[in-house]
């Protein structure tokens, strides 16, 4: 039986008529808190300036390394700092000499380093919560602690976390975009 097969034929587009004008590839925009924007200089010194803040006020207290939660807090605070900081200025860097931070290997390196520290201060930051709680309503023994300071240090980490999510989801955004 001689039926007939369909065929398909691929029709090509019309060139465009300025190819000079038009750019080769979708360039996407930088958003403001990416990395080498002023947006993202200003995350990373809020990271490093709620992270020190928590580091500092947990270090005054003398009866911080007595809880495991704590001495918790005061290393990724510590690792916070150091990586906000190192970002920072390689966000500074970027700014002055007006270079863009998108390449493959950086944002990725970005990426899965703020999904690092994200992690380690949000557990941090949780975990000093549930012993200052435990400690101030539970054990009612607030008179003999630092009740105060863990607070403090607890809510700075909190805000230090919520300073690196932007940053977080921007860098991961950016990634899987690619």
């Amino acid at each position: 039986m001689f039926a007939s097969r369909p065929s398909v034929h691929p029709v090509e587009a019309p060139p465009p008529t300025d190819p000079v004008g038009q750019p080769t590839g979708v360039l996407m925009k930088d958003l403001p808190g990416m990395p080498g924007t002023t947006g993202g200089l200003g995350l990373r010194l809020a990271q490093f300036a709620f992270a020190a803040v928590a580091l500092a006020v947990m270090a005054s207290t003398n009866d911080f390394p007595s809880v495991t939660a704590f001495c918790y807090l005061v290393a990724a605070t510590i690792l916070q700092c150091l990586w906000s900081l190192s970002l920072a200025i390689v966000d500074i860097y970027a700014l002055l000499v007006k270079r863009c931070l998108r390449n493959r290997r950086a944002v990725c390196l970005f990426a899965i380093g703020d999904g690092i520290t994200a992690a380690l201060t949000f557990g941090a930051a949780c975990s000093s919560a549930g012993i200052t709680v435990l400690i101030d309503n539970d054990l009612n023994i607030c008179g003999e602690n630092h009740c105060g300071s863990f607070e403090t240090a607890t809510a700075m980490a909190f805000m230090s976390w919520f300073a690196l999510t932007p940053s977080f989801l921007l860098n991961f955004w950016s990634m899987a975009s690619r």
